[in-house]
């Protein structure tokens, strides 16, 4: 029993006309919990429960901590989420709906991690938002599908956060041959640690993360992301949070789905033609979701 499921892979015609190239959309913004993340976590937990682990622990207010919740509420399994003092009031009531016990602490991600981190007992399964090679086997199912349904990309289009996504990508499109596909990873101008790591040559973590996209305010990527963009080409692209926001709102009109701000940053990538794509037969963009995002927030984020 997978706890994720098989998404819808789209053909675009408002975001093929923008770049000039056939856009595929993989709809993971369908996934049970409203994002991409049940791949990942799914996959780990199931794994987790399976070894005996008797309660899954996270540390995330949004989409990954969601996902812990539901493939916690499947399997029978109780859950703990400790979400910072910025985390939403919606948050935490998705977080309550699906039943996870939720702890507020601190005022950042790093801080509630730390209690998370605390809490762990023999017993226990933590679950991390997204550096965890089980997280990336489990995202990587989501290229099988693309392949399965008969289409073999010439490019990859991304948000990077923690990059998780990325490094998942990466093992799907290893695993059906298309070891030097590139990937253009998109963040915002508040939330760029995969470029300042790229720019540095090494891995580093970035001073403060800004902005709307919360779901990309990771200071630092995890190692294997870095490694990834030494391995294949990673292409960094940068777009404001105004962009992202817009993105978000276009693509409602567009393809009736709500997204929040972290995956409009990839797809304003592509309405705002920033990189040329012109020359690819088969743009693949991951349409990643957004659990929390609600019209009222991104009108309010519009400003």
């Amino acid at each position: 029993m997978s706890l994720s499921i098989k998404t819808p892979l789209l053909h675009s015609l408002p975001l093929s006309q923008c770049v000039g190239a056939k856009v595929w959309m993989k709809m993971e913004a369908m996934q049970p919990g409203g994002s991409f993340k049940i791949r990942g976590v799914g996959f780990a937990c199931e794994q987790h429960h399976a070894q005996g682990a008797q309660r899954f622990i996270s540390s995330s207010g949004g989409n990954a901590g969601l996902a812990v919740a539901y493939a916690g509420r499947r399997l029978g399994v109780p859950v703990i989420v400790v979400v910072p003092e910025t985390t939403t009031a919606r948050a935490r009531s998705l977080l309550g709906l699906e039943g996870a016990e939720v702890i507020v602490h601190g005022k950042s991600w790093f801080e509630a991690n730390e209690l998370a981190r605390s809490l762990q007992t023999a017993a226990d399964a933590f679950i991390h938002p997204f550096d965890d090679p089980l997280l990336w086997q489990g995202h990587a199912s989501m290229i099988d599908e693309v392949v399965a349904d008969g289409v073999r990309p010439d490019a990859v289009v991304l948000s990077v956060g923690g990059g998780g996504l990325l490094a998942g990508v990466d093992e799907g499109l290893r695993r059906n041959g298309l070891d030097s596909v590139p990937v253009y990873a998109v963040e915002t101008q508040g939330t760029a640690s995969l470029q300042a790591s790229i720019n540095a040559g090494q891995l580093v973590e970035i001073p403060a993360v800004s902005g709307v996209a919360t779901s990309l305010a990771a200071r630092q990527v995890c190692r294997r992301a870095y490694e990834v963009s030494r391995e294949r080409p990673v292409i960094p692209v940068q777009v404001t949070d105004q962009e992202a926001v817009e993105a978000c709102l276009a693509y409602l009109d567009d393809h009736r789905t709500l997204v929040e701000p972290a995956c409009g940053a990839s797809l304003a990538m592509l309405y705002g033609n920033k990189t040329p794509l012109d020359e690819r037969s088969n743009v693949l963009v991951i349409v990643c979701g957004g659990s929390t995002a609600t019209i009222e927030s991104l009108l309010a984020m519009r400003g």
